[in-house]
């Protein structure tokens, strides 16, 4: 897409760590559903899937998250309710209950060889966006910012930015509801991997990246995009999300099979080894199930019956859409 930066709250877990963080305290009142709770068919409108057949003596469930929603917008279904209740283990990104996995995890965000914006910037564009991120309030001191990963500077801008009082994840409301359930957090990446993953995009294409986000900063377009993404998650069009998150990235479109595909492929095969033992719920950026690559497709190619599930989020959100 546009504007790669947006794309990645569809796509990589770690920007939902440091939403966690902040709104640790803040995480709606949960209702308890019995795991008996019918659970509904539905259109394919929808973010949650029960996946089936193939062997499977109890289903499992995949679901799409986004990694930086308003909190007032979003509750968890009745259905993800059951789903996480009829399960033995939820399995996000990133095992963010692990405190060894996230500690470091502000050394592991800076770029390697004490590399910094400085180096990666002409003067006068790196001046710009050192006067931009100074400007943000809420945001961490740009003497820290400037040698983290330019992906990852721009997901803390957008935190900032969000335009509501507490930022939240997807992520942040399943572990609280798992755990109200008594079902065990898991990882399928580690902190580690997932921090490699930009190391592994050249830093000064992440820059220019960046420039391009600074300059475009509340512009029309930039905004237009945001919400666009925004509405086609909270309306559960995959559909519409696919169409968003494979839109030319100005030479980052190159990178779908390290930020996407590849991964899509690594948990289909992990999930072939743990379906079998013990049902789970999977909660992976939304942007991971569409498509000819995406999760979806895989499992029904690997022998399994993935099936649309009815998910009400709309609840609390009619007023917004």
């Amino acid at each position: 897409m546009k504007n790669i930066f947006l794309a990645l709250l569809l796509l990589v877990g770690v920007g939902s760590v440091s939403a966690q963080k902040r709104a640790a305290q803040k995480t709606p009142a949960l209702q308890k559903v019995s795991a008996a709770q019918k659970i509904p068919a539905v259109d394919e409108n929808t973010l949650l899937w029960r996946i089936s057949g193939n062997g499977l003596q109890q289903p499992s469930y995949l679901f799409g998250t986004m990694h930086l929603l308003c909190a007032q917008q979003i509750d968890l279904s009745d259905s993800l309710r059951a789903a996480i209740a009829s399960t033995s283990q939820v399995y996000l990104e990133l095992d963010m209950e692990n405190v060894q996995e996230l500690s470091g995890v502000m050394g592991r965000m800076k770029m390697n060889g004490d590399t910094t914006l400085a180096d990666l910037l002409p003067r006068p564009q790196y001046d710009s966006v050192r006067s931009f991120f100074s400007d943000k309030d809420n945001m961490i001191p740009f003497a820290m910012l400037e040698k983290f990963k330019p992906m990852l500077a721009a997901s803390a801008l957008m935190e900032a930015d969000m335009d509501c009082p507490n930022p939240i994840s997807m992520e942040q409301l399943i572990m609280a509801e798992a755990k109200e359930q008594g079902r065990d957090i898991k990882g399928l990446e580690t902190m580690s991997f997932q921090m490699s993953i930009f190391d592994s995009i050249p830093y000064a294409l992440q820059a220019r990246q960046l420039i391009d986000y600074v300059r475009n900063y509340g512009k029309g377009d930039s905004r237009k995009e945001f919400e666009e993404m925004m509405q086609a998650y909270l309306l559960q069009r995959l559909d519409k999300l696919e169409g968003i998150t494979r839109r030319d990235g100005a030479g980052m479109d190159s990178y779908n099979d390290l930020l996407l595909f590849r991964r899509n492929a690594n948990w289909v095969q992990q999930l072939q080894r743990l379906m079998p033992e013990s049902s789970v719920l999977v909660a992976v950026g939304a942007g991971h199930l569409p498509g000819d690559k995406g999760l979806i497709r895989l499992l029904r190619a690997a022998g399994y019956t993935v099936e649309p599930v009815a998910n009400n989020m709309l609840r609390k959100m009619e007023k917004t859409l």
